[in-house]
């Protein structure tokens, strides 16, 4: 019998010779690669030391970065991040990303180079999942295995048994892979693929773009995924034998599907963006690991271009690198955020966490592009957030109520009031 792409993998990482793995078991492995950040690794590193531990395990594969509470927000965030400075001096570390150099880490990694198909990958934040979309196994760990990982470059693994997706149709115009996610995870609920590896594929998926793939891979862990794989034709994504055993293949109709808005207070309670009702905004954000990359400022801008953000609301703009950031300075994109009356912010994970620049006050409402909306997520308990992608968000902060493109938009002549 064959192996899932997360069998083979872990089978292949496995510290000692394995020819076949099965859901449920329990292996050691091997890592390649281990990332913490400002929120993540300053408990690792005083865990690593309470161990005993003197060295990382390869000063070429710990990647320590500064992208949730930077720049400081607050005396206890500036020391967190002195706590990182100091670990990477001494450890040597190659891969250092003080506010500035780097960006949010699931932008920041794909983008350096650093994730390879077939890797295994552990990192201190539950968004890990993201480079699943370029078919490494990645999973988010707490701060004692964090500290284990970048002390020994190995880690115990439960296999996860494997579900497939399978996606068909063609979405609408304004439909992109948020919708596609958000979609699914309307279907299946936040606890739909509880420590599963879930596996994407079909022609929507194929057809998505590296930034929409990564966008996709980034929300499987709202799922209650512990990993998850765009396992289509793309060069190295396809790693699963043709016999691999699934818990469950479903079959996923996007046939002209809309923007879709993920309501109060759950990815999972999701809707078309057309049947939300007219809901009065405060606040809206582009930005984070899920939405902050080139193509979704591209997107936004066009919406953007010659309008004005609404009266009363707040478009707050966050490119997810720094690279992303220079490269939309240079096409004119922030330019075109800033007539518009957006405030554009450094590349920050900031409100998305409800950490700082842009946090909600009591019975404020916030669009955003980011990928949870839980209670509190950003910013006071009686806040409410929305999850859309960024041609809602962008129509949004136009029209000042959550509205997809296709209520104002049209290719011909524009927005229309």
């Amino acid at each position: 019998m064959g192996m899932t792409v997360a069998e083979k993998i872990l089978a292949a990482h496995s510290a000692d010779p394995v020819r076949e793995l099965r859901g449920g078991s329990f292996v050691n492995c091997r890592l390649d690669l281990v990332m913490g950040h400002d929120v993540s690794a300053p408990r690792a590193i005083r865990l690593f030391r309470a161990m005993g531990a003197k060295r990382v395990f390869d000063k070429d594969k710990v990647v320590i970065l500064e992208d949730h509470f930077v720049p400081a927000s607050s005396i206890n965030s500036a020391i967190h991040c002195q706590v990182l400075k100091e670990f990477a001096r001494e450890q040597e570390l190659t891969h250092y990303y003080p506010v500035g150099t780097g960006g949010i880490c699931h932008a920041l990694l794909p983008e350096l180079g650093l994730i390879k198909p077939g890797q295994l990958i552990a990192g201190g934040d539950s968004h890990t999942c993201t480079y699943g979309a370029l078919g490494a196994l990645s999973t988010g760990v707490g701060a004692t295995d964090l500290a284990v990982a970048m002390a020994l470059g190995k880690m115990w693994f439960k296999v996860p048994e494997s579900l497939k997706v399978v996606f068909t149709g063609r979405p609408g115009p304004w439909a992109g892979a948020k919708d596609l996610i958000l979609r699914l995870l309307g279907l299946l609920g936040v606890e739909g693929a509880r420590y599963q590896s879930v596996e994407l594929c079909g022609e929507p998926i194929e057809n998505l773009s590296p930034d929409g793939r990564l966008t996709m891979a980034n929300m499987l862990v709202e799922l209650g995924a512990k990993c998850g794989f765009l396992a289509d034709a793309k060069p190295g994504a396809d790693l699963a034998d043709a016999d691999a055993r699934y818990t469950q293949t479903i079959t996923v109709d996007v046939t002209d599907l809309e923007p879709q808005a993920a309501c109060p207070h759950s990815p999972a309670n999701v809707t078309p963006v057309s049947q939300a009702g007219k809901v009065a905004v405060d606040q809206v954000v582009l930005g984070s690991c899920t939405n902050g990359r080139l193509e979704d400022l591209r997107l936004a801008a066009e919406l953007l271009k010659g309008h004005k953000v609404a009266k009363g609301l707040r478009l707050i703009v966050i490119p997810a690198t720094q690279k992303i950031y220079r490269e939309a300075l240079a096409e004119g994109l922030l330019e075109i955020f800033a007539e518009s009356g957006a405030i554009v912010a450094p590349s920050t994970c900031g409100p998305c966490c409800g950490a700082h620049m842009g946090v909600l006050g009591p019975g404020e409402t916030a669009v955003s592009t980011t990928n949870r909306n839980f209670v509190s997520r950003m910013g006071h308990k009686e806040s409410r957030v929305f999850l859309v992608g960024p041609a809602a968000a962008a129509a949004t902060a136009v029209a000042g109520y959550l509205a997809s493109p296709a209520e104002h938009w049209k290719e011909a002549d524009g927005w229309r009031s």
